[in-house]
């Protein structure tokens, strides 16, 4: 289960006051596991208050043949994208955005725990995301979305890794009118510019956490380029595919209305439990090559007859 450390992450982060230094205490506890926390603090880019500051998180939960202790299993890296996790102080408390670390940082507290006790991953999970409290909504169609603290490349600098050999992107996807469902859902796996078919390893994980027939999102060829390349974005969940060459498939935190990214009030804990579990369960099955973003065979019979597509992680041209 993962609806209590769901909870001690939500209320750890619906704070004024949420920081890095929160969440490195929290972990604090699993260090003795190997668990290691890292903060690095970057100063806002305007709009935004450039008073202000973000913090950026990367949680290392070694694995018993993770690359990182010289062994060969592949990394899983989880990232909770989002704009901000508060709008004050316009508004109070925690905004819809918030999923994305809410998410990710239960991952990281539900593997740290599962270690501390003698349940260790094959491979390394590299847990990434940021934290911002301050920041202005801004427009967005059909509902606002929280601003970003960052550029969007910024926070690739820090939230996509290069040991990462495959990534789930957890985001709040609320402020839609394509996914009518509550709950979470997943994407097509996208891979250097190329939007691939569902993987069909995380649908079986998806029902299987779930008890529940998978619900998939569509991504279109716009949502995987740059994001500030002025098209039209569904939301920021696929960024992280634009800085590397893994598979990345986006987890989104779903609802049936449409709610939007600076809603207070919004973060449905059993939902977002749901979407951590699932989470989890990659991470065992991944580091065992036993949970596939992409069947390799396939792919190279993709690249074998259709060209190079990686100009969609560009800007393009002008």
């Amino acid at each position: 289960m993962a609806l209590q450390q769901t909870l001690v992450i939500h209320e750890a982060l619906d704070s004024p006051h949420a920081n890095g230094a929160v969440v490195s205490e929290l972990f604090a506890p699993y260090a003795g596991a190997g668990v290691t926390v890292q903060v690095t603090t970057v100063n806002n880019a305007p709009p935004e208050n450039t008073a202000n500051t973000t913090d950026f998180i990367t949680i290392v939960i070694p694995g018993s043949a993770g690359k990182r202790g010289g062994g060969k299993a592949p990394t899983l890296g989880v990232i909770g994208r989002n704009g901000a996790i508060g709008a004050r102080p316009e508004l109070v408390g925690l905004v819809s955005d918030a999923d994305g670390p809410i998410g990710c940082l239960a991952v990281a507290l539900k593997l740290a725990q599962m270690k501390a006790r003698g349940d260790h991953l094959a491979g390394d999970v590299i847990v990434t995301t940021h934290l911002s409290t301050d920041v202005s909504m801004q427009p967005h169609d059909p509902v606002p979305f929280m601003g970003m603290p960052v550029s969007s490349d910024t926070m690739n600098d820090y939230q996509v890794l290069p040991e990462m050999d495959a990534i789930l992107s957890i985001d709040a996807s609320k402020g839609n009118s394509i996914i009518k469902h509550r709950g979470f859902a997943i994407s097509p796996t996208a891979m250097q510019g190329y939007i691939l078919r569902v993987a069909p390893d995380l649908v079986a994980t998806m029902e299987s956490t779930t008890g529940c027939p998978a619900v998939t999102f569509p991504i279109s060829q716009q949502d995987i380029t740059p994001y500030h390349n002025g098209l039209y974005h569904f939301n920021s969940i696929m960024q992280p595919h634009v800085a590397t060459a893994a598979p990345v498939v986006g987890v989104a935190v779903t609802a049936q209305s449409v709610v939007s990214g600076s809603a207070t009030s919004a973060n449905h804990e059993i939902d977002i439990a749901e979407a951590v579990r699932f989470c989890v369960e990659v991470a065992k099955r991944f580091g065992v090559g036993k949970c596939q973003f992409f069947y390799a065979a396939e792919w190279e019979n993709i690249r074998a007859i259709y060209p190079d597509l990686s100009v969609f992680q560009t800007a393009g041209k002008r």
